[in-house]
């Protein structure tokens, strides 16, 4: 199809010559107003969709929860979470490497991005590990790895535009989001397990299980452990909408540090809210000029007419559903998790639906499988975050990061293979 050409080829090749993706966006969706013959209509009516798309209550849960994690990444409430993790399972072999997953599956509910766990868990986690003789490489691989528990875990940014994009529950989204990520911590934990036994990773003995430090630690983690709680819980009940307890989360964050901890300044709180700005801001643009690229997309044809060609291969529902996934881990590698969900899930979620795939359990490999770009080369963001932090070489950072996609691609072929993972809990809310 020369429309399909022109909307995905033009956008890339547009990226390729390292146009911002907003540009390369906007830049895109005129060409083909102009080769599809629809260029008589008013530039005026960018501006309207932009201002359009923007006025929904939905997206106000994006920059809400990412000043949650802001203001938690400032204070010690990702410190007390980690000594509490290291506490819980440290006595294992490889004990502060599963901390290390602990610690990012409970902030992955606090935070939403993968970025975010990283960058807010990832040099206390590392520092750590290199004080007990961890090898330096294993620690930089499981902390980026474990990263990709966030935009699973509820409350994940990339499930609420997902949910948004595609018109799907983003509380049933937040609920089928929750087996696969423990899944796939509990796999890493595994591959801990066998880097260990294997003792070609350099790893100290175990320490003694410490019940009292578990109980010390506990108690100082225990008002930053409700979090969770209170946001899935909150969803699960009813109480308030996804997009209330980005709100709730924030107040709640803001009230551990500034009143409860005390170790949140009016400083800290300016530079959190000013971070907060600039990520929102920068996410928002762009998805403000992809909704115009996606109305571009439905009002030429090419979703209904993918779908149709979709719907008319005589193919078992799960190979389509692993040529999907392997499509979008090729797009990871080079677009960040929303840029990707925001251009293609107008394209594919009718075709997906079209093949009878449910669209709960077709976002959640989406974003699995997209989310695992941000660990792998040339432009994963995390991979350049923990060359930062550990001053590796960024070579060495990959090849660390190379046994931990053993467990994640693992999930995805689970996932893929029993649908039952994502749609059993959403279930009981009437979705």
């Amino acid at each position: 199809m020369q429309e399909l050409l022109v909307f995905v080829g033009g956008l890339l090749l547009l990226m390729a010559v390292g146009l911002p993706v907003v540009v390369a966006i906007g830049i895109t969706s005129f060409i083909a107003l102009a080769v599809t013959g629809t260029g008589g209509l008013p530039v005026e009516l960018m501006s309207l969709r932009m201002v359009q798309t923007l006025n929904n209550f939905t997206l106000l849960a994006i920059p809400l929860f990412i000043l949650a994690a802001n203001i938690m990444n400032t204070g010690s409430t990702t410190t007390r979470i980690f000594d509490f993790a290291t506490a819980l399972v440290g006595f294992t072999k490889g004990g502060l490497g599963h901390a290390n997953v602990v610690a990012s599956s409970i902030f992955a509910t606090m935070s939403g991005t993968a970025v975010a766990d990283a960058a807010g868990l990832g040099s206390i986690e590392i520092k750590a590990m290199k004080e007990r003789g961890y090898d330096l490489g294993y620690s930089a691989g499981i902390t980026a790895a474990s990263s990709v528990i966030g935009p699973i875990l509820p409350p994940s940014i990339a499930l609420v535009v997902y949910g948004w994009l595609a018109n799907v529950s983003i509380g049933a989204l937040f609920m089928a989001g929750l087996v696969p990520g423990i899944l796939m911590a509990i796999l890493f934990m595994g591959m801990t397990v066998v880097l260990g036994a294997g003792k070609r990773v350099a790893m100290p003995p175990p320490v003694p299980f410490d019940a009292k430090e578990v109980v010390r630690t506990g108690r100082r983690a225990v008002l930053p452990l409700f979090m969770p709680a209170i946001i899935v819980g909150g969803i699960w009940t009813g109480l308030f909408t996804p997009t209330e307890a980005g709100a709730v989360a924030s107040i709640y964050a803001l009230i551990l540090g500034g009143l409860v901890y005390r170790d949140l300044t009016l400083r800290d709180l300016f530079h959190a809210f000013r971070r907060t700005l600039m990520f929102s801001a920068a996410i928002l643009l762009i998805i403000a000029v992809s909704s115009f690229y996606g109305w571009i997309l439905v009002r030429i044809g090419i979703p209904q007419a993918l779908a149709g060609q979709v719907a008319a291969i005589d193919m078992p529902t799960i190979l389509l559903l692993l040529a999907f996934a392997l499509f979008f881990l090729l797009i990871g590698c080079f677009m960040s998790v929303i840029e990707s969900i925001l251009i293609f899930t107008p394209i594919v979620v009718p075709a997906a639906l079209a093949a009878g795939l449910d669209p709960i359990h077709f976002g959640i490999v989406m974003v699995i499988t997209l989310s695992v770009g941000v660990i792998t080369p040339p432009f994963g963001t995390v991979l350049f975050l923990m060359v930062g932090i550990t001053r590796l070489r960024y070579a060495q950072i990959v090849v660390s990061i190379l046994p931990f996609l053993i467990p994640i691609l693992l999930t995805i072929l689970i996932l893929i293979a029993m649908p039952i993972l994502t749609t059993w809990l959403p279930r009981p809310m009437g979705y």
